[in-house]
């Protein structure tokens, strides 16, 4: 199936979403921050990124921002999946270049069909 990187700081948030996505065949890669996040998909060019919001030090919305306008990984979607629920959140976050904006808790079927959607299957 494709390669997905999990950007999220909360090593439980990283369990769960690592293991929905596991279960539907996809490999997982996984970065606790946003630094490390666009530094791994910079290397590993992913077929989808799941971006948390709240983060230390480069919060989801830089993130997803520096991977969107870099040529090098503008192609890869992002998907923004946090605990942010205001439209205003959700405006900002399409504005940075985000594909799709989930509220968390995620439900699995949701989540594996956002996925489905901005890979283009």
């Amino acid at each position: 199936m494709a390669r997905i990187l999990v950007v999220d700081d909360s090593p439980t948030e990283l369990y769960k979403l690592t293991g929905m996505l596991e279960k539907h065949g996809h490999e997982v890669l996984k970065a606790e921050n946003g630094a490390d996040g666009v530094a791994l998909a910079r290397q590993e060019k992913p077929d989808a990124v799941l971006m948390d919001i709240v983060m230390p030090g480069l919060n989801g919305f830089q993130a997803t921002r520096q991977l969107t306008k870099d040529p090098e990984t503008a192609a890869i979607p992002v998907i923004i999946v946090t605990t942010k629920d205001q439209e205003t959140d959700k405006v900002w976050g399409k504005r940075q270049g985000a594909k799709d904006y989930l509220t968390k808790p995620v439900e699995e079927d949701t989540l594996i069909r956002t996925l489905k959607a901005v890979l283009g299957g």
